[in-house]
């Protein structure tokens, strides 16, 4: 049995491109400490082709690549006989919008399945008989599933407990409460001219929260009017 708080497996055909992410800043600590375990799993490995091909023409014509249903299969079938998943997430532009309280959600869970797209996308009977959740980044199209996957898994991994070394960091993070966050300030107290907030100079603690919640109100309307609905 896993001693670690989330396992995440990403399915992928180019695992060259999360090798760098996956391995720096908050989610190497993350892995150091055994909070999480990230495995990389390359299609190529899960197909019976033997030119390793994991992509072919669609049917009824018409431009791009899909991914071919075989190696995707196999790789989630082999995956499912060492355990059970909780979600099994294709990353995807016509996806669900990911948003914070999807990533608050996707952290308390024990094991997920990242599919990343490429080219065109993935077979249809992919979605249809192994997916479980759809996630888009945003209202764009990326080459790929890949740098989707990277935003879910870092978005994912901070809110794992004991992964920040400041607990309260997160709880005060844009969108946890549906606003936005306040400014941020360090030394020195002034810089060029521009000058510190007084309030938070004066070590008054009950001051900096009321300034801090009036500027994340003040910011959200200014920005983001749509989030205080």
């Amino acid at each position: 049995m896993s001693n670690y708080g989330l396992r995440i497996d990403i399915v992928t055909g180019f695992p060259k491109l999360l090798t760098s992410p996956l391995n720096e800043s908050i989610i190497r600590q993350a892995k150091k400490k055994k909070l999480v375990q990230i495995k990389v799993h390359d299609l190529r490995n899960y197909t019976r082709d033997k030119h390793k091909t994991i992509d072919d023409t669609p049917y009824g014509g018409g431009a791009g690549m899909v991914l071919k249903p075989e190696p995707i299969f196999e790789c989630i079938d082999d995956l499912k006989t060492k355990r059970n998943y909780d979600e099994i997430i294709y990353l995807s532009a016509d996806g669900e919008q990911f948003k914070q309280k999807t990533a608050n959600a996707l952290s308390l869970k024990k094991n997920l399945i990242l599919i990343c797209g490429h080219y065109k996308g993935i077979d249809e009977r992919i979605r249809t008989a192994l997916v479980s959740k759809e996630i888009s980044v945003g209202d764009y199209v990326l080459t790929g599933g890949e740098l989707a996957a990277l935003i879910v898994t870092d978005a994912v991994v901070r809110l794992i407990p004991g992964v920040l070394g400041d607990g309260e960091s997160m709880l005060t993070d844009s969108f946890q409460e549906y606003l936005l966050d306040a400014p941020s300030y360090t030394r020195p107290p002034e810089f060029r001219g521009m000058k510190v907030p007084d309030v938070l100079l004066s070590g008054d603690h009950k001051l900096v929260e009321q300034w801090r919640q009036d500027q994340r109100l003040e910011r959200t309307k200014q920005r983001r009017k749509d989030l205080l609905q």
